[in-house]
C-alpha cells in the first residue's frame, strides 16, 4: 500500500469554493490561504440551517500500538456522505511538536485523511504561530512592565506566566532570563510549554465569540502584585493588542477529506495537558453547515471525552447525539499484558483481558448519559477470531460494534460503521448530559469525582504546592471553574506502565495552573511536563523534500 503522503499526493483536491459550497458556504465569506484552504467568516455561525447532530470519537486508552481516531473521524464521514448523509467532520490542528517527533503528522491515515495534508501538519494558516506569538506577546510586554516598574510598588512579587514554543525541546522547561546585566532586564527563572498548552490556546477553542475571546485574553492571570492582589492582561492594558493578533486565528479553516469531504480543522489544544478539543467555534460552524458533525477529543475517553463533556460541551451548551468509541487489537492486547513485539500475533487470551480497559470507557461514557458505539479499526494483521471475540463482547455488553477500514478503502470501509452511527441515533440518542460534577463544588471535591467516577483511584491528594494555590483560587473565587487533569495518557493512574484496568491507586496533585482567561483549573499529576522532549530518533530524521515533493510526514 501507498503511504500516507503519496496517498495524499494521488488525489485530485477540488478547489476550496466547491468544498464550501457543498455546505452552502458563499465564496465571499471565504478568506484564501492558496487554492485549496480557506479561513470562514464568524458571520457563518449564524446561517439558517437547523443544526445538524454531533458525534464524538474517542478511544480506549492510548497505547504505543495507535488506535487511529482521527482515521475513523473522518472515515466516518466519508461513510456517511457515501450513504447520503451530509456530513462533515471538525477536527484539531496538528502541533510541528509531534509531526517532527513521535508522530510525523496528524491528518489522518490512508485513504481517510485532510488534504492538503502537507499545509496542514506544516504551517497550515498560520494559527498556531499566531497563538504562540500572542503569548510571547503578553511575556515580552510583562517583562517590560516589570523592568520599568523595578524600583517602584507597582512591581510584581510573583509573575506565573512563561513563554511558550510549538517545538519539543526539554532544554527549555527551566530556564533563566535577564542574564547580561541590568540593560538585558531583570535575572528570573521562567520556562516554555508547548504551544498546546498554552492559555491562549485553551482560550481560542474556548470562546464562543470575538467578544468573548477578548474578555477572556483580559483575565488571564499573569501574577500577584506586592499587595497579594492578583495581575491580569487587563492591569498590563494590552488586551487590544493581543486580541489583534489572532483576528485571523480565530476565523475556523475550510479543508477538505480524500473524498473531498468540507472539513473544518481549528485549534489544536492536547488532551494530556490541556483539555484537547477543536474550537467551539469550528464545532457550532460544522453543525451549522450539516446533518451530521464528526468531531474527536485527544487520547483515550479518561482524558479527552472527559473534558469534552465537562468543560467543551458545559461552556459551549453542546449536546452530543452519540459516542463512537475506538478500538484495535493492538491497543486491547497491549492493555491485556502482550508484549508491543508480539502484538501482530494471534492471542484471544490477551484480547480477552484487554477488554477491561474497553469496559471501563464504555461504563464512564455512559456516565455521561451517552450512547456509545464500538468503532473497530482494523489492521491487516488483525484474525477473524480476535474479532469475532470482541464483537461478541460488545453485543453482549449491548453495545453496537462495526468495523472500519477507511484507512485502506476510504470511505466505503466505513459505510458499516456510518449505518450504526445513523440507525442508533435515530433509534436510541444520547441522554441529556450528565456531568461528572457541579461547578458548585470545590477544586477537591471536581478532582475527587473524576479520580474516583472517571480513573477508579482510591483517593486524591494536593501537594503542599498545590495546596497553596487552592487556597488562592478560593480566596479570588476561581473555585466555580472546572478542572482539567494533566496526566498520561497511557493509563488511567498517573503511572505510563499501568495499563489495562488499574483501580485503587493513589494520585497527588503536584501543580496547579491557574487558567482564569480560560476559564478552568489544570491540575497536574504525576511526572508529566507541558514541554515534551524528542525521542531518541525523532520523526524530524525521516522528513525531507526530495524532488519537488516532501517525504516522511503521516
Amino acid at each position: 500500500m501507498k503511504t500516507d503522503i503519496e496517498i495524499a499526493r494521488s488525489i485530485a483536491l477540488e478547489p476550496i469554493e466547491k468544498i464550501a459550497a457543498k455546505v452552502a458556504i458563499p465564496t465571499d465569506h471565504l478568506e484564501h490561504y492558496g487554492k485549496y484552504l480557506a479561513k470562514v467568516d464568524l458571520s457563518e455561525l449564524q446561517a439558517g440551517h437547523k443544526p445538524g447532530k454531533l458525534i464524538l470519537v474517542t478511544a480506549i486508552t492510548a497505547t504505543k500500538a495507535g488506535i487511529g481516531k482521527t482515521t475513523v473521524s473522518i472515515g466516518l464521514a466519508l461513510g456517511m456522505n457515501r450513504l447520503g448523509h451530509k456530513a462533515v467532520v471538525a477536527l484539531r490542528e496538528p502541533s510541528l511538536g509531534p509531526c517532527f517527533g513521535m508522530k510525523g503528522g496528524a491528518a489522518g491515515g490512508g485513504y481517510a485523511q485532510v488534504l492538503p495534508m502537507e499545509k496542514i501538519n506544516l504551517h497550515f494558516t498560520g494559527d498556531f504561530h499566531a497563538i504562540t506569538s500572542a503569548h510571547n506577546m503578553i511575556t515580552a510586554l510583562l517583562d517590560n512592565y516589570i523592568y520599568q516598574n523595578r524600583n517602584t510598588d507597582k512591581g510584581l512579587s510573583e509573575v506565573l506566566w512563561k513563554r511558550v514554543l510549538d517545538v519539543n525541546d526539554r532544554s527549555l522547561r527551566s530556564i533563566v532570563t535577564g542574564l547580561g546585566g541590568q540593560v538585558n532586564g531583570i535575572p528570573a527563572e521562567s520556562g516554555f510549554d508547548i504551544t498546546p498548552a498554552s492559555e491562549i490556546m485553551a482560550i481560542l477553542c474556548l470562546s464562543t465569540s470575538l467578544e468573548d475571546l477578548r474578555r477572556r485574553i483580559e483575565n488571564i492571570l499573569l501574577g500577584y502584585t506586592k499587595q497579594g492582589e492578583p495581575f491580569t492582561v487587563r492591569d498590563l492594558g494590552v488586551a487590544g493588542a493581543i486580541t489583534v493578533l489572532l483576528l485571523d486565528a480565530i476565523k475556523p479553516n475550510l479543508a477538505q477529506t480524500t473524498e473531498h469531504t468540507p472539513a473544518f480543522i481549528h485549534g489544536g489544544p492536547f488532551a494530556n495537558i490541556a483539555h484537547g478539543c477543536n474550537s467551539i467555534l469550528a464545532t457550532r460552524m460544522a453543525l451549522a453547515h450539516s446533518d451530521y458533525t464528526i468531531t474527536e477529543a485527544g487520547f483515550g475517553a479518561d482524558l479527552g471525552a472527559e473534558k469534552f463533556y465537562n468543560i467543551k460541551c458545559r461552556t459551549a451548551g453542546l449536546q452530543p447525539a452519540l459516542t463512537v468509541l475506538v478500538a484495535t487489537l493492538g491497543g486491547l492486547k497491549m492493555h491485556g499484558g502482550v508484549d508491543e513485539k508480539d502484538l501482530k500475533t494471534q492471542n484471544i487470551e490477551g484480547v480477552r483481558h484487554g477488554l477491561a480497559n474497553l469496559d471501563r470507557h464504555i461504563k464512564n461514557l455512559k456516565s455521561f448519559g451517552q450512547t456509545v458505539v464500538v468503532a473497530f479499526n482494523r489492521f491487516a494483521t488483525d484474525t477473524e477470531e480476535e474479532i469475532a471475540l470482541v464483537r461478541e463482547h460488545c453485543h453482549a455488553a449491548g453495545v453496537g460494534f462495526a468495523v472500519n477500514t477507511a484507512f485502506g478503502e476510504g470511505g466505503a470501509g466505513a459505510e458499516e460503521l456510518a449505518r450504526l452511527v445513523v440507525e442508533t441515533i435515530e433509534q436510541k440518542p444520547s441522554q441529556p448530559l450528565q456531568f461528572t460534577y457541579p461547578l458548585t463544588a470545590s477544586i477537591e471535591e471536581k478532582a475527587t469525582a473524576i479520580a474516583q467516577r472517571i480513573y477508579g483511584a482510591r483517593s486524591i491528594h494536593f501537594s503542599a504546592k498545590a495546596q497553596r494555590q487552592l487556597e488562592r483560587i478560593e480566596r479570588h473565587g476561581w473555585s466555580k471553574f472546572p478542572v482539567c487533569i494533566a496526566k498520561t495518557q497511557y493509563s488511567f493512574s498517573d503511572d505510563p506502565t499501568a495499563y489495562g484496568s488499574v483501580r485503587d491507586f493513589d494520585l497527588e496533585v503536584r501543580d496547579v495552573v491557574i487558567n482564569t482567561g480560560a476559564e478552568m483549573i489544570v491540575l497536574v499529576l504525576g511526572a508529566l511536563v507541558r514541554m515534551p522532549g524528542l525521542p531518541r530518533v525523532p520523526q524530524a530524521e525521516k522528513i525531507d523534500f526530495i524532488d519537488g515533493h516532501i517525504e516522511g510526514l503521516s
